[in-house]
């Protein structure tokens, strides 16, 4: 397994060397091109690509701008083939290829193709009577009834973005349910069905064509349901609906259906694909789809760090505890398996469906925000593995504050939560107070607030006469992209600048930060994080305090560090011991050269 390992590690190619950087256009930058007012657009995008050139950035990853009615905020496509008019037009998307080429950058589509609108003509087709010629293209099922003759969904799944409601939708006219995994509105394809494939993959082809490098592939394990489609383990005997995710997550034929996509389309192309896999965390199974010999996809995302605080099993609106150990634990175990078993990490701790990251695993207070999101950076950019930034990360953009009231949260998911917290805990104050933290912690619209480009009027998102669709982080005056590309303190870098730095170093030493075997050289300190990255050539050692107070720890020897040559608190490198123990400030990284 290792020489397998090391075989793929050999492999270099331009999309596992590749930093992306992740858009959620709605949120990005405004420049009223679109035809929704305080909306994110196009032109906006294509006016920011050398800001996003001289950050470090090789490919830009969209998500959906597709025609949609925007029920999941485009996440609910009715034409693939089309551009919705809030972002702008198929010509706007053709101008936005052309001058990430003029850079040498490249663009990544998110492809949706698990379920598709209910506005989409497969749809449209397929629910107007149980003769059409699309009704196959989606999952129909006959109601059960219980013992007192009452109509009931076809099993016991919950909906994913709405967990008291059934995963199964009632369509009166043909007196069936079509499975609707997410929302109502986002009925799953049946991907059963040859024409359906056939379908999906001409849509690649579309997009493939017209100038597109990749994909990132939405939820793209749940395309296979077992057969039958059986009743959950009851989680929770007070939920009517339970996570139903071990009977459509990874199912029978993915890996048939993975296959063919890359056969029949990918192969005659050189892309990059990213698969999201939420709910496994099994690494036989995640390699099955990523050994390169496999020829399935590049890589996917592996969820265990960004579900660090759920309540296993359970739904994602929960809080739950975790240790550093947790998370060494999770990193350790990716960097090494894949390297020894011929697979590739994709690194994210961000993106449009988690909070903030240094809210998550830092502290997000004034004191310690800007360490905290430095820190990770260090983490992110000295691991192997294609690097994923999202945006407003480069910024250390953090959740909103807990004094937001519930109704400025736009997204789906929250608001379903709320409405559900509120009819099982009608006048217990305590427990929506309790919910109201766990929307402040975990809700997905703290990614999604704008992008905050300036101190001016709505951080520069949009123009000062125009309403943005969601309310701006009240720290813009502060927290900003001007002010952070600007800065300029000796011995100290921003946010931003640590970034840029960490991605110039990740390039410029990628034999180690990017192929290099990982070493894990403590798995005992209750606070830090301590690796050794090495190739034939070169090594480094990063120690990462994952904590708010100082703390000792003891170098290894076989650490063997010849110098400590950044940290996140200063721009040069930290005057510390080499051997022996080293103190740690609060949520301090160090970097050092090390020999091999």
């Amino acid at each position: 397994m290792a020489t397998a390992g090391a075989t793929a590690f050999a492999d270099h190619t331009w999309w596992k060397e590749a930093t992306i950087y992740q858009i959620y256009p709605a949120s990005f930058l405004s420049t009223g091109s679109g035809s929704t007012p305080g909306w994110g657009d196009i032109h906006g995008i294509t006016s920011k690509l050398d800001y996003l050139k001289d950050l470090g950035v090789d490919i830009v990853w969209l998500s959906p701008i597709y025609k949609s009615p925007q029920v999941d905020m485009g996440y609910d496509i009715s034409d693939y083939k089309d551009i919705d008019p809030t972002y702008g037009t198929l010509k706007d998307v053709d101008d936005l290829i052309s001058g990430l080429r003029e850079r040498g950058m490249k663009l990544m589509m998110d492809l949706v193709v698990n379920h598709t609108s209910d506005q989409h003509a497969w749809f449209l087709d397929s629910r107007s009577s149980k003769s059409a010629e699309k009704r196959d293209w989606y999952i129909w099922q006959p109601p059960r009834y219980d013992d007192a003759g009452n109509r009931q969904p076809p099993n016991n799944w919950a909906q994913i973005l709405g967990e008291a409601n059934s995963a199964w939708t009632w369509d009166e006219e043909t007196q069936e349910y079509f499975l609707a995994l997410f929302t109502p509105e986002q009925p799953d394809l049946n991907w059963r069905n040859p024409a359906v494939r056939e379908a999906v993959h001409d849509v690649l082809r579309f997009w493939l064509e017209r100038g597109a490098s990749g994909f990132r592939m939405d939820v793209i394990n749940l395309i296979s349901k077992v057969v039958g489609y059986p009743d959950a383990p009851i989680k929770d005997p007070k939920d009517p609906y339970q996570p139903g995710h071990a009977l459509y997550a990874n199912g029978p034929e993915l890996h048939k259906y993975l296959r063919e996509i890359n056969d029949k389309v990918l192969s005659k192309y050189d892309t990059i694909t990213v698969g999201e896999m939420p709910f496994v965390n099994d690494s036989d199974e995640i390699l099955r789809v990523v050994d390169a010999e496999r020829k399935e996809l590049n890589m996917i995302f592996i969820f265990e760090l960004v579900d660090i605080d759920n309540v296993p099993g359970s739904f994602r609106l929960t809080r739950h505890s975790w240790h550093v150990s947790d998370l060494r634990k999770i990193v350790s175990s990716w960097q090494k398996t894949m390297h020894d078993r011929n697979g590739w990490n994709s690194l994210f701790v961000e993106n449009h469906d988690n909070p903030r990251s240094v809210s998550r695993y830092c502290d997000d207070s004034d004191e310690y925000r800007e360490l905290g999101a430095k820190l990770l950076s260090l983490m992110q950019t000295t691991l192997s593995g294609t690097l994923f930034v999202y945006q407003g990360e480069e910024l250390g953009m953090h959740n909103v504050p807990l004094s937001w009231d519930p109704e400025e949260y736009k997204d789906i998911e929250t608001i379903n939560y709320w409405k559900k917290m509120n009819k099982l805990h009608a006048g217990d104050q305590k427990q929506l107070d309790d919910a109201k933290l766990t929307i402040q912690r975990k809700a997905r619209d703290h990614a999604r607030t704008p992008v905050q480009w300036t101190d001016g009027p709505n951080a520069g998102f949009c123009k000062e006469d125009v309403k943005p669709w969601m309310r701006v982080n009240d720290d813009y005056k502060t927290v900003n992209a001007a002010a952070q590309r600007s800065f300029d303190k000796s011995g100290q870098l921003s946010v931003w600048q640590f970034w840029k730095r960490g991605l110039e170093n990740r390039r410029k030493h990628k034999e180690v930060f990017v192929y290099g075997s990982f070493e894990l050289l403590d798995d005992k300190h209750p606070d830090v994080f301590s690796y050794k990255k090495s190739s034939k050539s070169e090594a480094f050692v990063v120690a990462l305090n994952f904590s708010g107070s100082d703390v000792e720890w003891t170098i290894p020897e076989r650490a063997k560090v010849d110098n400590w040559v950044t940290s996140n608190y200063d721009s040069w490198g930290p005057k510390q011991t080499t051997s022996g123990k080293v103190r740690l400030r609060p949520w301090e990284g160090l970097l050092g050269t090390a020999a091999v």
